[in-house]
């Protein structure tokens, strides 16, 4: 792939599939929540993505903190190519909020001019898709709780990368692993579970390279719900996003602080995207 990134390539495919209908796409709302960042565009396709709080250097106002955020009050005006810059920049509240527009753009792609090559199933959890009991040894990457618990309950061998171990309840410290771990834990895995929030802090595309070619790696979460593409060609089996079916709705619960626990169902669904299989 070069220096190429999963963001800059999703970047080029969008261009490529939406030509010159990209200059007359604006963003007709954003919201920065707590949990998720959210926009909606003027040919009404929302795009979402986990807000990176933790980034904020203070959480007071203050010039360091302003300096964290997006454009607030003038985010109407900005032009597509702005938020697309600000995606593949390095400031992770500005670039969460550029995700959330390329994950806007992805479903705009999809809508008028859809691919083959892969499926989507809407109304499931990717982790669903795999069997525990025969993912052999595991690797998630994030305090994934769901799958987490399933784990522990299979007692199937697993270790837990995440950068915040207070995030990991008692009885899952054992399985922690430190993220200055990462080069020796990866490649252990059969079955890799990765959470979309390493696209904002940039670690995706390492996890990745780390996986050994006959691993099932899965990556999940709101951040990713953006065009594949890029991720099937990195070795991912199965991406799963969101699909926002409501945006002004999504939009006002993310404004409220909302999280998945209140917008699935209602502004967003869960999707799974798998690679159609060779004929």
């Amino acid at each position: 792939m070069g220096d190429r990134t999963i963001l800059s390539e999703t970047v080029r495919i969008l261009e490529e599939r939406l030509g010159e209908r990209m200059n007359e796409v604006t963003v007709e709302r954003a919201v920065v929540g707590i949990f998720f960042t959210g926009v909606k565009l003027n040919t009404g396709h929302g795009g979402i993505c986990a807000t990176p709080i933790k980034s904020i250097p203070e959480a007071v106002c203050c010039p360091s903190s302003a300096k964290a955020m997006p454009h607030s009050g003038r985010l109407r005006e900005r032009a597509i190519g702005a938020y697309i810059a600000d995606a593949l920049g390095d400031r992770p509240m500005r670039k969460a909020l550029g995700i959330a527009v390329v994950s806007a753009l992805s479903a705009l792609a999809s809508d008028v001019c859809p691919q083959p090559g892969y499926t989507v199933t809407r109304g499931i959890d990717a982790v669903e898709l795999l069997t525990v009991q025969e993912s052999g040894n595991v690797v998630v990457v994030g305090a994934l709780v769901p799958y987490l618990r399933a784990l522990k309950q299979a007692r199937q061998p697993f270790r837990v990368l995440e950068m915040d171990p207070r995030t990991l309840k008692p009885d899952e410290l054992p399985f922690y692993a430190p993220v200055e771990e990462t080069d020796q834990v990866v490649p252990w895995a059969d079955t890799l579970v990765i959470t979309g929030t390493t696209l904002i802090n940039g670690t995706l595309e390492h996890l990745l390279d780390l996986a050994r070619p006959e691993a099932t790696v899965v990556v999940l979460g709101p951040t990713v719900s953006i065009l594949p593409d890029a991720l099937f060609a990195r070795g991912v089996e199965i991406v799963g996003g969101d699909v926002v079916t409501d945006p002004d709705r999504l939009l006002d619960i993310l404004a409220e602080g909302g999280s998945g626990y209140h917008f699935f169902g209602k502004g967003a669904d869960r999707i799974v995207t798998r690679r159609s299989p060779s004929p």
